[in-house]
């Protein structure tokens, strides 16, 4: 990248970034505060676990996106927002890749930004974003009428819409795509990887590999979720190493004004 353009890193987050579905893994909260019955719980369950196995095609996707929006209608989003916020760490925390979060600590230190990009909605999408050190979203947006969902979708971030929205961004923020990254697990989003110079496929299946290797595109194993608390404490640490060291300098630097300042007699 050159000094006048821009670039950005754009990440899938489910079974990319993290290593579930973000849709259900506020399920068990959601449950206990009451949003949730035991029945769309065990419904959202098995949708997860089709996911996981890797055989969501789009129309159970679109199936699932529907029964998410149902299942939403009438929510309260200030109830929904503390609930994510207190259980963040618990729901998302143990299932972030390793390997995610240090490619986004490389993009940053390569002067990029990092924005995470899902079909989930912003409200989800945004703390774990944050969690992960990604400086901004592009996710779905559901319409809210008087403090409450509606179920309907203002913008469904899936498929092109990725790839339309990837493009909007980089023109507001005048990102050179062909400069940009993309990481995605899933073969719905190969618009979003055809729209950037640098694709890479995360854990691919038989048909995201074969058209990763028709592309030319890089390939790319995340084997290993861990909570992220060991890196919050090393950056906290490296922090307050860093106040240490600027309270020792301005020490030294004021005892060596005052000695010379005494020796001058004034």
């Amino acid at each position: 990248m050159d000094g006048t353009s821009r670039a950005a890193a754009f990440f899938d987050l489910d079974k990319t970034i993290i290593a579930t579905s973000s849709a259900t893994a506020f399920s068990r909260p959601f449950l206990a505060e009451g949003l949730l019955t035991r029945r769309a719980m065990l419904r959202g369950a098995y949708a997860q676990l089709v996911f996981l196995m890797g055989g969501a095609d789009e129309a159970q996707t679109e199936r699932l996106r529907a029964q998410l929006s149902r299942m939403v209608t009438g929510w309260d989003t200030a109830q929904v927002g503390a609930i994510i916020r207190q259980t963040l760490h618990e729901s998302i925390d143990p299932t972030v890749y390793a390997e995610a979060v240090t490619l986004i600590g490389e993009h940053h230190a390569a002067g990029r930004d990092v924005v995470v990009v899902s079909a989930s909605g912003a409200e989800l999408v945004r703390p774990i974003a944050e969690l992960v050190g990604a400086d901004d979203v592009i996710a779905s947006r559901m319409e809210v009428v008087d403090g409450r969902y509606t179920g309907h979708i203002d913008r469904y971030v899936y498929g092109q819409e990725k790839a339309d929205a990837i493009a909007e961004l980089a023109a507001e923020r005048g990102y050179e795509l062909a400069d940009c990254y993309a990481y995605s697990d899933s073969i719905t989003d190969t618009p979003m990887l055809e729209v950037v110079g640098h694709a890479f496929v995360v854990n691919p299946n038989g048909a995201l590999r074969r058209l990763a290797d028709e592309r030319g595109w890089g390939a790319l194993r995340f084997e290993r979720p861990v909570s992220l608390r060991p890196f919050a404490t090393r950056r906290s640490r490296l922090a307050a190493a860093g106040i240490v060291g600027l309270v020792v300098l301005a020490a030294a630097l004021g005892w060596l004004l005052g000695r010379r300042h005494r020796a001058s007699g004034v």
